[in-house]
Parts: C-alpha cells; structure tokens; sequence
C-alpha cells in the first residue's frame, strides 16, 4: 500500500477551503489591480512579482510569468545513473541532458505559456552479464503546457494553478515512445510559520502502453518544504512519487534535495540532486540549473 502515492486530489485541495481564497487576496502583498495586462501591453518592471521558477524541484509552483514577460529555466547539466539488478540481470544506464529548457511567456496577468524542450540528450545501456552496449543521442521531446493562476499570484497565505500541458513526440534516436500524451498538473503553495514554504502538487498523465496500442492513466504526486537559510542562498527538500496504472508496473519513488541562491532579481542558480527510494526508480540524478527574467 502506497498511501502518498494514492493521495486524492480533493485531499489535497482540501488543505485550502473556498474561503482561504479571498483571505489571501485580502491579504495580497500587491493590491494594484495588473488585469490589463497582457503579451502586448506588459507589466511594469516596478509591479513585477518576485521571480518564482518552476525549478529546481520537480514540484511545480502556481505563480505565472508576469504579463509581457519572458523566463529561461533551464539545466545547464542534468546527469543520471542507475542500476537493475532484478530477475537476475545487472543492467546499467547513465544519461546526460545538455541544457534542457522550460521558456515561460507572460500571456496574462494569471496566464503564462510554457515550451519544455529536451535539447541533447546521450544515453548508454550497458548489459553487463551480455556484454553488449547501447548508445542513443539526440533531440528529446517538446511539451507545450500552459499555467493559468486561480489565486494566489500576487500575494495571500495560499496559491493554486491549473496546468494542461502535451507532450509533441519529437525526439531522435528512440529516445522516446513517439507517441503524443498529455495531462494534468495542478499545484499548491502555502506558507507556513516560521518562514517555511510548502509547495504540493498532483499530477494525472495520459500515456502510451508499454505493450499494445492503448493508453493508461499515471498519477504524479510530490510535496516539498523549503526555507531560507542565509541572504540570498535557500534550500528545499522534497518527495516525489510517481504510480502507473498500467499491469505490473511499479512505484517510483526519490528524495530530491537543493539549493538556490539568487545573484538578482531576475536571475537564480541552483544544485540539486535526486534520490531513488524505490527499485524503479533512477539511483541518482545530480544536476546544476539557472533561471532568467527579462
């Protein structure tokens, strides 16, 4: 029994009750009124909001790119390893991703459109007890998704998101399954006392059986506590889980912990690395990233 990993939607939104939301507008840091804002018309640089990424975690956050606005987030290098030993086999995979990128683009005041681009990826399968290798390398795959802000964005104890998103089966070299999927991301931010965040997010994926022509549901859940720790320079910690509900299947779980430090308010840099808990999931995956406003 994976009780995280089974959390239901409706006891996550349950953290926050439809009243909290009028709290936190009445509590809004920023009460300028930015709705006529747009792509064509952008917010001021004296009423942006403070620059939220949507990394390093893999929890995504609810707060949008300012109207008229443009954000790179993006690795600078992602490396990742793992080892199976099941069934009595001892294979080996290691995989480098060379600047993959999210570009965010402020349409609304709520609403910002979002391009995941795998740029260069190189993986090697090395069967160890059959002495063969494989090398793949090339283009990933491309995933446009959109953020629209239900509240929250400027200000309050709360923020909440919606999140489609589809994935465009681009990719080079079998680095993908080239099929198109899609699905839904929705997450939450709530402040804590003592200067804690907390950030939560559930996820359903639509994607292509292993086997057959068909498709299956995945769900995503993962929660993430983050603090400050001195000037500029901030940590998180985080648990992700992932749950297929294709036939056998397993559960994959980490543990991901990072740093970020800010050099301005339109730039960021951060260090991560994430943790296999469970057989399924990567052993280890260290990586190094940046954010960019303009």
């Amino acid at each position: 029994m994976l009780p995280f990993a089974a959390l239901p939607l409706s006891l996550l939104l349950g953290i926050v009750q439809p009243g909290s939301c009028a709290t936190a507008g009445s509590e809004s840091a920023n009460p300028v009124d930015k709705s006529s804002f747009n792509l064509f018309n952008p917010t001021p640089d004296e009423l942006l909001r403070e620059m939220a990424s949507d990394r390093p975690d893999k929890t995504e956050g609810p707060f949008t790119v300012d109207a008229g606005h443009v954000q790179l987030e993006m690795d600078l290098v992602n490396y990742t390893h793992d080892r199976d030993t099941s069934a009595g086999g001892d294979t080996r995979v290691s995989s480098y991703s060379v600047a993959p990128l999210n570009l965010r683009l402020g349409i609304l005041h709520n609403l910002d459109l979002q391009f995941i681009v795998e740029t260069w990826n190189k993986v090697t399968t090395e069967d160890r007890l059959n002495h063969a290798t494989l090398h793949q390398s090339g283009f990933g795959d491309i995933t446009p998704r959109f953020k629209f802000n239900l509240w929250g964005n400027d200000g309050g104890k709360t923020a909440l998101a919606i999140m489609p998103f589809v994935k465009i089966p681009s990719n080079q070299d079998h680095l993908g399954n080239k099929s198109v999927e899609g699905g839904l991301i929705i997450p939450l931010a709530v402040d804590l006392p003592a200067g804690w965040g907390m950030g939560l997010m559930t996820q359903l994926n639509v994607v292509r059986d292993t086997e057959g022509g068909g498709n299956h549901p995945e769900f995503v859940h993962s929660v993430t506590l983050s603090h400050d720790i001195a000037g500029p320079l901030a940590g998180y910690a985080e648990f992700f889980s992932s749950v297929s509900d294709e036939a056998g299947s397993p559960w994959v779980g980490t543990v991901d912990l990072g740093l970020t430090y800010g050099l301005t308010a339109n730039l960021q840099l951060d260090a991560g690395v994430n943790i296999g808990v469970t057989r399924s999931a990567d052993d280890i995956n260290p990586f190094i990233g940046l954010t960019f406003r303009y």
